[in-house]
């Protein structure tokens, strides 16, 4: 279970309630230990509520940076994957015709695919999608073993199977990072309970200085709202609200069907690649798997 199951409206909307709703508790429980002991003093109290808002800030940076550091992995992995297509692509011409020919069709279809895969359109066809794609690549493969086992021991056949294995690891990466590793629930759980306890502390310390309530503390609220939905957003690509840019392999897609002479799809077809898990909402907006 993770936090897409939810949209990001939602879970601003039910933060912003469930951090509201804490600070009001914590408010009502100092009024009533006020108004029971006076021996309730605002300084200890403040301190304690520091303490519960220092941690809550260590579990945002905590989860912060690993959603950021993630998207970042994303980053790099378009680009190295447009480098280990485009030299898979040219190390093909070593190849004898006509498998070279053949190969460089299976790479032209191997990008159309991966960049139609990015499509609001092909959303639904992801899985399929990617199975075509892991197709494609054992084609190749088994070309070249082809190839080997016809008599051609030559380094640069080497260094042509290795790069078909670059282009396999870093789509076999990209899905690990992309569309499997998310935030664990645990985590989500540990932010949440410290959330609640530390609006509680807030509205606690208010009560205990015989303060009123106000409208600020809906405005803290929300702020911290935003920031658990910008986690969110991160942690789940296919929201498609922090897209990763395709760029590298669209241009990549572009050089090599003008080397082909072939023409690009329409502009509807060349959006960026995916983003997010498998079982993602049809009607999702943005960018499928940065």
């Amino acid at each position: 279970m993770t936090m897409d199951v939810l949209p990001l409206w939602l879970i601003f909307v039910l933060t912003t309630l469930l951090i509201v709703a804490a600070t009001e508790g914590g408010y009502l429980l100092g009024k009533k230990a006020r108004s029971t002991s006076a021996d309730e003093k605002e300084s200890p109290v403040g301190a304690i509520s520091g303490t519960v808002l220092a941690l809550l800030a260590f579990i945002l940076a905590f989860t912060f940076g690993i959603v950021s550091d993630r998207y970042d992995m994303r980053k790099e992995l378009v680009r190295e994957q447009a480098a280990a297509i485009r030299t898979a692509y040219e190390r093909s011409d070593f190849l004898p015709e006509p498998q070279s020919t053949e190969a460089q069709i299976l790479y032209l279809e191997y990008i159309d695919i991966l960049v139609r895969a990015g499509s609001e359109g092909f959303l639904a066809d992801l899985p399929a999608l990617i199975t075509d794609m892991e197709a494609i690549q054992a084609q190749l493969w088994d070309m070249a073993v082809a190839n080997v086992q016809a008599g051609d021991n030559s380094d640069i056949s080497a260094i042509y199977a290795e790069s078909i294995n670059e282009v396999t690891n870093i789509l076999a990466t990209r899905i690990a990072v992309s569309l499997q590793a998310r935030m664990p629930i645990g985590i989500w759980v540990v932010l949440y309970a410290l959330t609640i306890l530390a609006m509680a502390s807030v509205g606690y310390q208010a009560a205990i200085a015989d303060s009123s309530r106000t409208w600020a503390m809906v405005l803290m609220a929300m702020a911290f709202s935003v920031v658990i939905v910008v986690i969110a957003a991160l942690d789940d690509p296919a929201r498609g609200y922090l897209p990763v840019s395709q760029k590298p392999l669209t241009d990549l897609q572009a050089q090599m069907s003008a080397a082909d002479g072939q023409t690009l799809p329409p502009e509807s077809l060349r959006l960026a690649v995916w983003t997010g898990p498998l079982s993602i909402d049809v009607g999702a907006k943005g960018e499928l798997w940065a």
